[in-house]
């Protein structure tokens, strides 16, 4: 197995004898990049974080590390990324401005790289892009995504004539998780409210039978199935005499409808669109039932 310091001399020879027919920047020759980069991106450099001044494999190596447990909170940050302006070749520790090929060894460092980001991935596969509107380079290739200018982020462009907008959609972070989501790397799902949300995260909360969006909680899915269980299940339980008369006051967290209902105590139905995704605004017992009745019925 190569040595990195083989790897260099070998790759300046090549470079050299290169350079003399052809002025052109070397390629990547074939380097085995698994020997290069971190769990995040592979390349072949490493940056130096412009608010410490210590040297990290990537942006997310440094957030990591620099938001510890272990650190005290008021020393806690991220990196400003746009403000990365020294990077450090993997291949022969040459520090040197931003820019795609090492001005030493002539390494190609990324073979995706954007200089407004200052971003290096070898991993041209995730076809990754500069939105100028965004700010930020993304993934999954230019031609499949639009920006919505009021939601303020790229979307799949099936979704361009159909999703719901909201100002700021991706501008906040996970309401599970608390992740910032516009530059997370983990993949984000819009839900039929327009709220987003990490898609981990959603299926992590359907694990906890949780079916309502954390934000508005409007139901996440179709909910239909549940709902004529939940008939059948009232239908066999009657109240007692005591309630049976009771009227309560509900509001539909689906379509935002009042209704003025029959107290019972499984779920309350909006009288409006027959969602059980309810909860009680008047009348006694006060308890809401409607935040729990994906886990009372399965």
């Amino acid at each position: 197995m190569e040595t990195t310091a083989e790897l260099v001399s070998s790759h300046s020879l090549l470079l050299s004898e290169s350079s003399q027919s052809s002025p052109t920047h070397f390629s990547s020759m074939e380097l085995p990049i698994q020997k290069f980069g971190c769990n995040h991106y592979k390349r072949r450099c490493k940056i130096r974080a412009p608010c410490c001044d210590e040297v990290f494999d990537c942006r997310h190596c440094h957030n990591e590390a620099k938001n510890s447990e272990q650190l005290n909170p008021l020393d806690r940050h991220d990196i400003p990324r746009h403000e990365i302006n020294k990077v450090i070749c993997s291949l022969c520790d040459t520090e040197q401005n931003v820019q795609q090929y090492c001005i030493n060894c002539g390494v190609c460092m990324g073979k995706y790289f954007c200089a407004t980001c200052k971003f290096f991935d070898d991993d041209i596969s995730k076809n990754q892009y500069h939105c100028d509107e965004c700010g930020i380079c993304r993934t999954g290739g230019k031609d499949n995504f639009f920006h919505c200018k009021r939601c303020g982020c790229c979307y799949s462009n099936v979704m361009e004539k159909g999703h719901r907008c909201v100002e700021g959609a991706m501008h906040h972070n996970c309401p599970v998780c608390f992740e910032y989501l516009f530059d997370t790397v983990r993949d984000i799902t819009v839900l039929p409210c327009g709220h987003t949300i990490h898609l981990d995260c959603v299926k992590e909360m359907e694990q906890h039978h949780r079916y309502s969006c954390p934000v508005c909680s409007k139901s996440i899915c179709d909910m239909s199935s549940l709902w004529k269980k939940l008939d059948e299940v009232i239908a066999s339980t009657p109240m007692p005499e005591t309630y049976k008369n009771k009227m309560v006051w509900i509001l539909c967290n689906d379509c935002g409808v009042n209704s003025h209902v029959k107290f019972h105590i499984v779920a309350h139905k909006c009288l409006s669109c027959n969602s059980y995704n309810t909860r009680q605004i008047q009348g006694t017992p006060s308890t809401s039932c409607s935040s729990r009745v994906t886990q009372m019925v399965r």
